[in-house]
């Protein structure tokens, strides 16, 4: 074989069937170890970057040069090999991209993310129309003028969402609006690369016949594993009904009607790609068996299959074609640019249409730009069928995508480290937020006893059906004590938890079954996470995914729960003390559940279709307009009444300036004052904007009520009592009005608040659930109590 055509050496003969497997493992354990060489020595390349680096320089553009290694690691028919085990790991990866994706979002974003991609696709294929006949010349190639222009419209429009989707993740905005837009986006940008890799790969079937026939046994294969895995995934779960996931035989059930319907339409002629992530996009919500095939996929391929796969891209790129012929690198330069150049041109130019600003364009170009999934693929399928005769335009376009994801990848991370003003972790706090929005909630639950609670006000705090929510459920669990000095875990998508499925016992299959009764009954679905951890540093591992998952609100259980007797018996001391914590060091708003046990199921959101009533007590302050701010959403759901009761001051509505003495200079009482005129001008705006939106149009009610101290307001909250089923009030920090003074000289629980100290106290046993609300601060929180561990 020419130098052009070479790209295999000829290190065993061909009875050595079984050496290419060996080989393989050789190579996937170098590439794993290489990249995380690259990972601890070049802190700016991303983890997913540093695995193509891995592979580029372990393949034929490196080390692989030297005679001895190059035998070693290419052996002859190992070809088939690696191209076999790749199209298994695109089955793998692209099943459980269909699984992860937010597809609500894609829903209502559909038209942004559809025009952003189609831009940048659109003038790419334009610029390789352009140079397709230089390039044609150029490397001396003999075939189809139309099918090397398809393959380079390829190259240079593919979007490679895998390898989008691990960057996000890696450089955490994947949850960002930015993130999850440049996720769909690359998902239809591969789309458009996908199709133009069938007609690549289908050309040599001239007929029209053929091209339908095949194209219609496709889409029954698709519709048949769909409809398949919603009967098996219903069986599944009734046979373990009583267990906490699926055993592996039955997993790999599932998987093998993935892998047969996958290589069904392979075999056909078509690529799987998009069919595996319809088959993920369209497998069945909650239940054990996504639950379980979720912490499978995701450990595996995370861990093993994304390295190798990303490794093996970079190891197919060979760049001694160039090397003997210095000039040809001027086409791979050529290529890069036009890549980048299209994508940021295309990209921008959508980005003005749909009215995106134009930082957040370049960002998305340069991620709608990294490759190495579909190129890869069509690019192999023209080499293997000989469309076009020239293994130097094949060399030359793998090495071009290759070094472009290279360059891609660190520019990626050095716009989204100069955007962490933009992309970083940045609350909005609920009192601001439009009612309509999407609302991101991290509920925690320590036992199954509040979770029928949580996931109530989970549904009804996202108001009518129509308005997004994503929501979350954090199962916090406390590190035994003999070995927590050992080994520490950290929260996570449930994708290690099958490595410690011991902890928490049979309080998972009950969570388990409360979440999947509330998928079935809602059709929202609740990301379950688990930590397991001492309570001393459990609060940071929910701040740090609270952060991830730019949560707006996070609820916690109280640290006591109600006996059959109506009385509140206290829990581990740990419980509180986590609480605590995370009132002082939460990053987003943090509000306190005291689930009553008679009143735990009155906020389920389907079933009895009688009204809820739900007040909320408003005395004033940042706190309290973040309790308005929740329960506003709550308003507009159909199963709830809500009522909100504004406490005044008497002396103060018939003096307004009793409190004001103007014989008094000092600074801090000025400020004081200051501060609070401010705050009841806020106060004052607010609730105006309430009365008109909600109250004027009956969908809330609004009481006034005037008391002149503590006792008076206790009172009143006594009369009340059996009219609720849920109170929601701020927590109001330490500050003392003369409505609520006296309520606290018995004082048990500081971190509920002064008003919400009370309803939670046993003189309240017979009342309905509180929510005590606290508003994220910067400043630094003016209270003085002291955890209970200190």
């Amino acid at each position: 074989m020419g130098d052009d055509n070479e790209v295999f050496g000829r290190g065993c003969s061909q009875d050595q069937f079984f050496n290419p497997i060996l080989t393989m493992g050789y190579q996937m354990g170098a590439i794993l170890v290489l990249s995380h060489a690259f990972q601890l020595g070049l802190k700016f390349i991303p983890g997913p970057i540093a695995q193509i680096l891995a592979g580029f320089v372990l393949g034929p553009s490196g080390i692989s040069n030297i005679e001895g290694i190059k035998k070693f690691f290419f052996q002859a028919f190992a070809t088939d090999y690696y191209e076999t085990m790749a199209m298994y790991a695109r089955i793998l990866i692209m099943f459980l991209i269909g699984l992860e994706f937010d597809s609500p979002y894609l829903r209502r974003n559909f038209k942004r993310a559809f025009v952003i991609a189609l831009g940048g696709c659109v003038t790419c294929t334009i610029f390789a129309v352009v140079i397709t006949s230089f390039i044609f010349e150029e490397t001396s190639a003999d075939g189809s003028h139309f099918l090397m222009t398809s393959m380079i419209a390829v190259v240079l429009s593919n979007s490679g969402s895998p390898l989008a989707i691990r960057l996000a993740a890696e450089l955490r905005f994947a949850t960002t609006d930015i993130g999850r837009l440049a996720i769909s986006s690359s998902l239809i940008g591969d789309m458009y690369a996908v199709g133009l890799s069938i007609v690549i790969s289908r050309h040599k079937k001239e007929k029209t016949k053929t091209w339908i026939s095949d194209g219609f046994i496709a889409s029954i294969i698709i519709v048949t594993v769909v409809v398949s895995n919603l009967y098996l995934t219903k069986l599944m779960n009734r046979r373990n009904r009583n267990k906490k996931y699926l055993s592996n035989i039955e997993v790999c059930i599932i998987l093998v009607f993935i892998f047969g319907g996958a290589m069904g339409i392979e075999s056909i002629g078509y690529s799987s790609i998009y069919a595996c992530f319809f088959f993920g996009l369209f497998f069945p919500r909650g239940g054990k068996t996504m639950r379980t095939l979720l912490i499978k996929l995701t450990y595996i391929i995370h861990n093993f299959i994304f390295p190798i796969y990303f490794g093996y891209s970079g190891f197919k790129a060979d760049l001694s074609v160039v090397y003997k012929h210095i000039w040809r690198i001027g086409i791979i330069v050529l290529v890069i640019m036009l890549s980048i150049g299209g994508k940021i041109a295309g990209t921008l130019a959508a980005c003005h249409f749909v009215k995106t600003p134009l930082n957040e364009g370049v960002l998305l170009a340069f991620l709608l730009n990294l490759k190495c999934h579909a190129d890869i693929v069509a690019l192999t399928a023209g080499q293997q069928n000989a469309m076009v005769t020239s293994q130097t335009f094949f060399s030359l376009m793998i090495c071009s995508v290759v070094i472009s994801c290279l360059i891609s990848g660190p520019l990626i991370a050095f716009l989204v480290g100069r955007e962490s003003d933009t992309l970083g972790y940045k609350h909005v706090a609920l009192e601001s937020q439009d009612p309509a929005s999407e609302l991101r909630i991290l509920a925690c639950v320590h036992s199954p006893r509040p979770v029928s609670t949580m996931v109530g006000l989970i549904a009804t705090s996202r108001g009518s059906d129509n308005i997004p929510i994503t929501p979350y459920l954090m199962h916090l669990i406390e590190l035994p004590k003999k070995i927590k000095n050992k080994k520490k875990k950290h929260p996570r998508d449930e994708d290690e938890e099958f490595i410690d499925e011991g902890y928490g016992g049979n309080d998972v299959v009950e969570i388990n079954e409360a979440v999947d009764d509330f998928i079935a009954e809602t059709g929202v679905m609740i990301h379950q996470v688990k930590t397991v951890a001492p309570f001393t540093s459990m609060y940071e591992d929910v701040c740090d995914f609270a952060e991830k998952v730019r949560a707006s609100i996070i609820i916690l259980p109280f640290h006591k729960h109600q006996r059959i007797d109506g009385k509140l018996e206290s829990d581990k001391v740990g419980i509180r003390t986590t609480n605590q914590k995370l009132l002082r060091h939460a990053r987003c708003s943090v509000a306190i559940l005291v689930d009553r046990g008679l009143t735990a199921g009155a906020l389920k959101a389907s079933g009895s279709e009688s009204l809820q009533n739900v007040v909320t007590l408003f005395f004033g302050g940042p706190d309290d307009r973040e309790a308005l701010g929740f329960s506003t959403r709550m308003g507009s759901h159909r199963h709830i009444n809500l009522t909100v009761i504004r406490f005044h001051s008497a002396a103060a509505s018939k003096d307004q300036n009793v409190e004001v003495n103007v014989a008094q200079k000092e600074d801090d009482v000025l400020m004081a004052i200051s501060d609070d005129e401010r705050e009841n001008e806020i106060d004052n705006t607010v609730l105006s904007e309430l009365y008109n939106r909600y109250v004027t149009s009956g969908r809330v009610g609004y009481i006034e009520k005037h008391v002149d101290n503590g006792a008076e307001t206790c009172s009143y909250l006594k009369d009340i009592l059996d009219m609720y089923t849920m109170f929601i009030v701020g927590r109001g920090g330490r500050r003392q009005t003369t409505i609520t003074t006296g309520l606290n000289d018995w004082e048990e629980c500081p971190e509920l608040g002064t008003v919400g100290d009370l309803l939670a106290s046993s003189e309240f046993d017979e009342s309905g659930s509180v929510l005590v609300v606290q508003q994220h601060s910067c400043k630094d929180d003016d209270d003085t109590y002291v955890d209970s561990d200190e």
